[in-house]
């Protein structure tokens, strides 16, 4: 089963972030159906989870990923590790207290989840170290609204729906990071804590049997 979904419409906002004047609602150009190359996958791993990209100096930073919708054991890892920061393989947690010998943006960051067949990854990202009392950097948001599917590529009424994943990243080509909506009248979700940069957005739609349909159309934004 392949199920259809579209973007309707992804507009953006910025924490004193700049956006641009041409870009402040931009409707995403709706697909009449899913790409031929795309195939329905059961217990799809995927990993969700917006990672904080600044933490003051002296405090601790703490972010571990969450892996859904897989049949087998899920092991992490990580390229990029801040020389400050430890991670754990078991639960894919990345911690750690950074000094004010650490001030600045450390390299690209990417974690990777696995269950032995699939990957699903988060990243990369990158996090400011910032002096205490400075600001922290600007971040913006994004509200993405699609529209819900009604039936499938082939015709078929669709089965019941559990929910929708978000798929979004820096790259058109490698949209590596997931929010899992749950829901099946959900149409609209703001993601936050973007930092800024163009990201690239699609949806797809969980079936309650444990199917997933491909991405919708892909809309972005400039935060």
């Amino acid at each position: 089963m392949t199920l259809l979904v579209t973007v309707s419409s992804l507009m953006a906002c910025g924490g004193g972030s700049s956006i641009s004047p041409t870009s402040n609602t931009a409707a995403a150009t709706p697909t009449t159906q899913p790409p031929s190359s795309s195939t329905t996958t059961n217990a799809k791993l995927t990993l969700s989870g917006t990672p904080d990209t600044s933490v003051v100096a002296g405090s601790a930073y703490s972010f571990r990923p969450t892996a859904s919708q897989s049949s087998g054991t899920v092991t992490f890892s990580i390229t990029g590790t801040p020389a400050w920061a430890t991670f754990n393989a078991t639960t894919g947690a990345l911690t750690g207290s950074p000094t004010s010998a650490d001030e600045g943006t450390t390299g690209d960051i990417t974690i990777t989840a696995s269950d032995g067949v699939t990957t699903a990854s988060i990243g990369p990202f990158t996090i400011d170290v910032t002096a205490p009392g400075a600001p922290p950097p600007a971040t913006g948001s994004a509200t993405l609204t699609w529209v819900a599917p009604t039936t499938n590529t082939n015709g078929t009424a669709v089965t019941p729906l559990s929910g929708y994943t978000l798929y979004y990243g820096t790259s058109v080509n490698s949209l590596t990071q997931s929010v899992v909506v749950s829901g099946s009248t959900t149409t609209s979700y703001t993601i936050t804590g973007l930092a800024s940069g163009t990201w690239y957005f699609a949806v797809a739609a969980d079936a309650a049997d444990g199917t997933q349909s491909a991405m919708s159309n892909i809309g972005s934004k400039t935060i």
